[in-house]
């Protein structure tokens, strides 16, 4: 809660109003009681034991004149606190997602992306209803029952000790409540978010699902986890209901209490009926917020739940800052070197043990292998998407770790075999790649990577709207699309991850005739698995097991009869079945 308060400080000036507005509020309504109580004794005020109509109206007129200040305020509190609240949770959503930028993709390959999203949407909206619903609850609350037990002091000091008997049970009954509504709202945010995690996992495979036919088991795994969000939350609602009813018996025997003292007082002449009256009023003002604060302390372990897991995401470590003194990287000229480098996702599963190679700049290397060899590894590690766990990676000559993370990584262009677009137009899918870049530039582009024919013959053309990841288009025109973006952005080091994988061999002989005017000039790295496609590379690297086993040109490999004659022979054998 702590936390959460420090991100009320740009709003401290709002927050004195609201906090002024409330004073005012909280001892109009404090003196409400004391004045239905005068007007009471006022109908036998008068010298004859009548009624004193004079006192009687004056009183009547500043009641009325009290319980319009106070709506008139409460609805400028309100009003105020409702932009308040959500200036906070916007500024809580944009650190959140802000965070999420700067995390490593370690964080992201160990997490479903569905149960992230749900802390950014449904743990955010959480903290969104406690803090619109709670933070002027309090304060009018604290300050309802400071007044309220002054006034009462002052009527009364013994029907006062009588009206505090109910605070102890109010305290054990909120204590009981909440030991079991605080673990209960947490798992019900942890279910929420699992739901959230299985809904989007199975919307984004639903292709795959129907493919198998699934849909009866993923509608299974989702009735189990729904069912079980349900029990959970089921118990919250269940235990968080108990209090309200509980609490208004509680304030039924408070009143109860004053009504039996005070009348035995009032028979006595200890007390008139009209400040009986207050004091009834002035125990429901003070119990009241009790209950409140009760109710609000419940709501408050829900929203404490949703914020316990916004803040264990801006808690994680980020990608590790630039060195100090890091320089841009500018003008590359693309000489890439790999000494030593050792590397494992996990410290107990090593991926690379002391790979070394040289590429020289303007240089093509193909990367072959099998599934699981380190390939992909490789260029992340080059893009330091993962930073080396031994050894060194250097670009013209300089460790990659000296230079700033982001010139190193506007001098890569990537095409990956599952690539991504996003949602907008085609035009903007494409200038991505370069955001500045002109009309004529993106035309160029999009023709370089064959993929201008295609978009024209679309109804909208360069403005066609995509759908979430291009799912309007087949995979060969996004690839298309993601090899234009690549194109634009005029990359030093080319890497192709599959790029021609999801092709067919028509469009692929198009895109291999674009991608070698794109790779001239350039450092080229290709990771294949169709052999025949890189048989033109400056230099092919054998990854196996996390070892570089062979280098060499396509001829010197065939030559040595080595690891990849093997490959391409049995590949080749199964070309001509």
């Amino acid at each position: 809660m702590l936390r959460l308060w420090r991100y009320f400080g740009s709003e401290r000036k709002r927050l004195i109003l609201i906090f002024a507005f409330v004073i005012a509020t909280s001892l109009l309504a404090v003196a409400a009681p004391y004045l239905i109580g005068s007007a009471i004794d006022a109908m036998s005020a008068a010298d004859d034991g009548g009624v004193d109509f004079g006192l009687l109206e004056i009183i009547l007129l500043v009641l009325v004149a009290a319980y319009v200040s106070e709506g008139v305020l409460s609805f400028l509190q309100s009003w105020l606190m409702a932009g308040l609240s959500q200036r906070v949770v916007k500024q809580l959503r944009g650190s959140l997602f802000g965070k999420l930028q700067k995390l490593p993709l370690r964080f992201f390959d160990s997490r479903s992306h569905g149960e992230l999203m749900s802390r950014v949407t449904n743990d955010i909206d959480n903290v969104s209803n406690t803090v619109s619903q709670s933070t002027v609850q309090l304060m009018s609350g604290f300050i309802g029952i400071v007044g309220s037990l002054i006034m009462m002091l002052v009527l009364s000091p013994l029907l006062t000790l009588a009206t505090l008997i109910t605070v102890p049970l109010v305290y054990l009954l909120a204590k009981f409540v909440t030991s079991r509504t605080g673990v209960l709202f947490k798992e019900q945010q942890a279910q929420l978010g699992k739901l959230n995690g299985h809904i989007e996992e199975t919307i984004t495979g639903l292709q795959v699902v129907k493919a198998f036919n699934h849909e009866a088991k993923s509608i299974q795994q989702f009735e189990e986890v729904n069912g079980k969000l349900l029990q959970v939350s089921l118990k919250a609602q269940i235990w968080s209901g108990f209090l309200m009813p509980l609490l208004g018996v509680i304030n039924n025997i408070g009143i109860a209490t004053i009504a039996i003292v005070g009348g035995v007082m009032a028979v006595n002449g200890h007390l008139s009926v009209g400040l009986i009256a207050s004091f009834v009023g002035y125990s429901r003002q003070f119990v009241r917020p009790l209950n409140e604060m009760a109710q609000i302390y419940n709501v408050l372990l829900s929203g404490v739940a949703g914020a316990e897991r916004v803040f264990e995401v801006l808690d994680e470590k980020e990608e590790e800052p630039d060195a100090p003194g890091a320089i841009v990287l500018s003008n590359p000229k693309g000489h890439v070197v790999f000494e030593n480098v050792n590397f494992g996702y996990r410290q107990d599963v090593p991926i690379l043990n002391n790979v070394s190679f040289d590429s020289p700049k303007e240089s093509s290397t193909a990367l072959v292998g099998p599934t699981g060899a380190g390939k992909t590894t490789i260029v992340n590690l080059l893009t330091r998407f993962y930073d080396v766990t031994g050894g060194r990676i250097l670009i013209d000559g300089r460790d990659i770790r000296d230079y700033t993370r982001e010139s190193l990584r506007l001098c890569f262009g990537i095409v990956l075999q599952d690539t991504y677009l996003f949602s907008g137009t085609i035009r903007d899918n494409i200038l991505y790649g370069k955001p500045d870049a002109t009309e004529e530039e993106m035309l160029q582009a999009s023709r370089m990577a064959n993929a201008d024919a295609f978009i024209r013959r679309l109804p909208q053309g360069y403005g066609t709207e995509l759908t979430e990841n291009g799912g309007n288009l087949s995979q060969g025109q996004r690839q298309l699309l993601a090899i234009a973006r690549v194109i634009l952005a005029k990359p030093s080091i080319l890497i192709l991850d599959e790029a021609t994988s999801s092709i067919d061999t028509r469009t692929e002989l198009h895109i291999q005739e674009a991608l070698l005017k794109v790779m001239k000039g350039r450092t080229t790295f290709i990771i294949a698995h169709r052999l025949n496609t890189i048989r033109d590379a400056d230099a092919i690297m054998v990854i196996d097991r996390g070892k570089l086993q062979e280098k060499g040109t396509h001829d010197a490999l065939m030559e040595r009869r080595g690891v990849y004659y093997g490959m391409f022979d049995q590949q080749f054998k199964n070309v001509q079945t």
